[in-house]
């Protein structure tokens, strides 16, 4: 592995944890319901961008440190972040000739299938069924994903410049 790929590497690592900090950080009582899914969105974004290097196995990884993280059920934010990139490597040829509103759509379903598998899981272990504002960071996810693609789009930037 050249340095290159080593710089990348530690890129889309810290961009991950990051995500996984924005995630677990804590906001007004108010306001937590409506956080971003920031770790997904990120991880669907280095999908589409580099799905030879970033792919399942980084969603299953990511996934089950955010388990750990969050003391959520251990594999429920993995399966779902490894449903989420199967999709996005899967698809990701057609969804980058798409113009960025359109990949917003994209990427609002796949974070509509995470939020789906997360409430069947909750579903199967007998938790309460949440309110309706649980669908709230979807659709906050795809408002931001124009401007997070751009601030992501300068890290693989540089990434590639040295």
């Amino acid at each position: 592995m050249g340095a290159t790929e080593r710089r990348g590497q530690w890129m889309i690592w810290l961009s991950l944890a990051l995500a996984m900090f924005l995630t677990i950080v804590p906001m007004p009582a108010g306001l937590e319901d409506y956080r971003p899914q920031w770790v997904t969105l990120t991880l669907i974004f280095w999908c589409l961008t580099l799905p030879e290097r970033v792919g399942v196995f980084w969603g299953f990884g990511t996934g089950l440190t955010l388990d750990v993280l969050s003391a959520s059920l251990l594999g429920q934010q993995a399966l779902g972040l490894s449903l989420v990139a199967y999709v996005a490597v899967k698809l990701h040829a057609r969804v980058r000739l798409f113009p960025l509103w359109q990949q917003s759509f994209f990427v609002w379903v796949l974070l509509l299938a995470e939020r789906l598998l997360t409430l069947w899981i909750l579903g199967a272990t007998g938790q309460p069924m949440p309110a309706l504002n649980y669908w709230a960071p979807t659709l906050i996810g795809l408002l931001l994903w124009p401007w997070l693609s751009a601030v992501l789009i300068q890290v693989e930037r540089r990434m590639g410049e040295s």
